[in-house]
């Protein structure tokens, strides 16, 4: 099926998709890791191992091939920021190649689709179609989706606002400085005198509420 949304080199978009039949996607911490991992792995274009080829190395042989990427590698994308609930995932893209979002993607869910199936032992699709996108248009929406991704755990009713900093599977430690990661936060968290206001940007909730009105066809019908 044509995509609706084209997806052009230089642009910013929402990214998500969830299981099929809304299905669980991650059954414990090590599915979430594998994903996670897969996503840093392939954001590079010149990815010469696959990642189930490469996670078979010795963990200094690993490392060393990933800080070649980083160092000469271009990369597909950019990953502004990231969040996998238990059933669906969310990314924040930037676009660096041409069909760059598109290769990211198929990668990492055939990817870790293949992985899940030998692991589970089942066979089929795992994600539902076509991953949807939604283009950034002003950097407005930009801020306000980047807090909506980072809220998805709070708003789902997964955690409680104050195990924010704790929720492992998404980018917001890394962007308030608690944790590394692989994001680069810069074109939004810029926006912020500083990571305090950032903070406060995100626990403010009663502005959030009328902000998601404005941006309910970013979000899934989980």
């Amino acid at each position: 099926m044509r995509r609706k949304t084209i997806l052009a080199t230089g642009e910013i978009y929402h990214i998500y998709n969830r299981g099929v039949e809304k299905r669980p996607l991650f059954l414990n911490r090590r599915d979430y890791l594998r994903f996670l991992q897969t996503a840093n792995y392939y954001r590079f274009a010149d990815c010469r191992l696959k990642f189930s080829h490469l996670v078979q190395l010795s963990r200094e042989a690993r490392t060393e091939i990933i800080s070649k990427l980083e160092k000469k590698s271009e990369k597909l994308v950019d990953v502004l920021c990231f969040c996998l609930m238990p059933n669906h995932i969310h990314f924040l893209l930037k676009q660096l190649q041409d069909n760059g979002i598109s290769k990211f993607m198929a990668k990492i869910t055939n990817g870790y689709s293949h992985y899940f199936n030998i692991k589970n032992k089942r066979v089929g699709h795992l994600f539902q179609g076509n991953f949807g996108a939604v283009r950034i248009e002003t950097n407005e929406q930009l801020i306000h989706v980047f807090r909506y991704i980072h809220l998805n755990p709070v708003t789902s009713y997964l955690i409680k606002f104050d195990d924010l900093e704790n929720y492992e599977w998404s980018s917001y430690a890394q962007c308030i400085g608690i944790k590394a990661g692989f994001c680069d936060a810069q074109p939004v968290m810029s926006n912020f005198k500083n990571i305090e206001s950032y903070k406060k940007f995100v626990a403010d909730q009663v502005d959030y509420a009328k902000e998601l009105e404005n941006i309910k066809h970013l979000t899934l019908e989980i």
